[in-house]
């Protein structure tokens, strides 16, 4: 299980973070949704240890992420995969090189490795790529060799930043299948996003962020029927007010 307890996080004078505190449920995908700039990613790069909060904790497993060394990170890391926003692979690199790239750094056998990369690309439908570069790939390929990245270290959990961004309706779904397909194998998941139609489909619980805490969190059933203004203003996709534009000319009169 992973637990957040009052995340705060600033850059400069920007409070982005101001007491995140949220339950990761162990073979379930959460979901934290919530505008740009709202912190989702910041909480991510928290969780896994990228960036040091300015106050709270992450606890994995009971371990507490901000107390571990180098070492004892990098084994954490080992057991909790990162899917990136734009799958950070590495261009000069085959597709079956990016996927082992992580699986040498853990010391497993040539035979093993070999093994994971077949299991890993077939699972997000890409066998046939394993010997194509980055830059042969559609958006949503690459994302789907960042998944495979992920599942062939065999982890416990896999964090999702913005899966489903920049994709097409059909590649969206695609990713959603993943995810979905990622929980039934036994991954806990944590998935950032800001598209309604992805966390109702993909998510078994659902948070809000907003202004630097969560605002609501509960079942995909509980976040449709919620009365908080906020909340129902972000499923429903409404815009803030605008002032009219006659009001303006007047206040500028």
């Amino acid at each position: 299980m992973i637990q957040i307890r009052g995340l705060k996080k600033s850059f400069g004078a920007k409070r982005v973070l101001d007491g995140v505190s949220l339950d990761v449920p162990t073979g379930q995908n959460t979901v934290v949704m919530g505008r740009s700039g709202s912190g989702k990613s910041v909480t991510l790069k928290l969780v896994v240890g990228l960036l040091e909060p300015d106050a709270g904790t992450v606890q994995i497993d009971g371990e507490t992420v901000q107390d571990l060394d180098r070492e004892e990170l990098a084994e954490l890391r080992g057991r909790v995969g990162y899917v990136f926003q734009f799958a950070a692979l590495f261009d000069s690199m085959t597709v079956g090189d990016n996927v082992r790239l992580g699986l040498v750094k853990r010391h497993h056998s040539e035979e093993e490795i070999a093994l994971r990369i077949e299991e890993s690309l077939e699972l997000v439908g890409l066998a046939e790529a394993v010997d194509r570069y980055p830059a042969e790939l559609s958006g949503g390929m690459r994302k789907r060799v960042g998944i495979a990245r992920a599942i062939a270290l065999r982890p416990r959990y896999i964090l999702y930043d913005e899966p489903t961004t920049g994709l097409d309706p059909i590649t969206s779904a695609v990713m959603d299948q993943l995810m979905t397909r990622t929980r039934d194998l036994g991954v806990t998941g944590l998935v950032v996003t800001h598209d309604m139609r992805s966390a109702f489909t993909v998510g078994d619980r659902i948070a809000l962020l907003h202004e630097g805490i969560i605002r609501q969190a509960g079942t995909v059933a509980e976040i449709r029927a919620t009365a908080d203004p906020v909340v129902r203003q972000f499923i429903e996709g409404r815009p803030d007010e605008i002032v009219p534009p006659a009001a303006v000319r007047r206040s500028t009169a």
